[in-house]
């Protein structure tokens, strides 16, 4: 099972300067919202409490006013500072210590994911216990992409990035869910020519011993990178259009944590002092020792 998750949310951001020259990428707004609370509501989906943020070096109080530790959500909230990028898998390098000897979740921070499934799909990755999984979506112009071939029991047979001849038409999403391998895989990993860990050398590793596998976003599903100037606004329109015509929040991260019954509301407490009261306790028990509110909400007899 994957209980800690990792988002890198560092990266300079040159695609869109000059808006990052002050902030960071993912602090700047997707509609109603800053960009770092999309990949934060996805691990949150995917029951994943223990987060640890990467951050680049210097920009740690930006994110501290925004997203200070977690615990108004019923989360874990950590940071590391990144002092250069150094590639995708330097993730679980200045990570070691927060992995110990867990598997681990990691989302790109300026990844957008969208999908009526999607929950369904994030619980089922989080089930993993060896081997590695990608999330995968297709594309119309997959030369554009890290690009992933998949067999019969979506098992993935071959990687190219950028492929100038046609290998498939299933993108490489930044949603990566890991055993803890790959942790030794990534610090033996050595830089490619631009002079980085690659994020495909680390999964062609798990390649080698037939222990890599996709899931799909699926048909109606949305992956979004927001890294350019025209992939950030054409995210801002989507959320806009949903929001406006649906009439519900995308990544509103309290919802989640109030659904997954990590935090509670004036109306839950008083819920279960009630219950507390009629059973004869004087004082309520900490919060993994009461009833679910949700269950007491479906069982108002009990109350009686």
């Amino acid at each position: 099972m994957i209980k800690k998750g990792i988002i890198l949310a560092g990266g300079m951001g040159t695609r869109m300067s000059p808006l990052t020259k002050a902030v960071n990428k993912q602090l700047l707004p997707i509609y109603d919202k800053p960009l770092i609370f999309y990949p934060l509501s996805i691990l949150m989906l995917a029951k994943i409490k223990d987060i640890l943020i990467i951050v680049n070096k210097g920009q740690l109080d930006q994110y501290k006013k925004i997203i200070p530790n977690g615990k108004n959500l019923g989360i874990n909230i950590t940071y590391k500072e990144q002092p250069s990028p150094k590639g995708l898998p330097d993730a679980f390098i200045l990570g070691e210590k927060f992995i110990g000897k867990s598997n681990v979740a990691l989302i790109l921070g300026d990844n957008f994911f969208y999908g009526q499934n999607l929950t369904e799909k994030l619980l089922n990755c989080t089930k993993l216990t060896s081997g590695a999984k990608v999330l995968l979506h297709k594309v119309t112009k997959p030369e554009l992409y890290g690009v992933a071939k998949v067999d019969a029991k979506n098992r993935i047979k071959d990687i190219k990035e950028k492929p100038k001849k046609f290998l498939s038409d299933l993108a490489i999403t930044g949603l990566y869910f890991f055993d803890n391998k790959v942790v030794k895989y990534a610090k033996n990993l050595k830089p490619s020519k631009r002079g980085e860990i690659e994020i495909v050398d680390l999964l062609n590793k798990y390649k080698k011993t037939n222990n890599l596998y996709a899931d799909f976003i699926g048909r109606g599903g949305a992956w979004l990178d927001t890294g350019s100037i025209d992939d950030y606004y054409k995210t801002i329109a989507f959320v806009q259009a949903i929001e406006n015509r649906q009439g519900f929040k995308i990544a509103c991260i309290e919802e989640i944590a109030l659904n997954n019954e990590w935090i509670e509301t004036n109306e839950d407490i008083e819920l279960q002092k009630e219950y507390w009261k009629i059973n004869n306790f004087d004082q309520m028990p900490k919060f993994n020792c009461r009833i679910g509110c949700n269950f007491l909400k479906s069982n108002l007899n009990l109350l009686k």
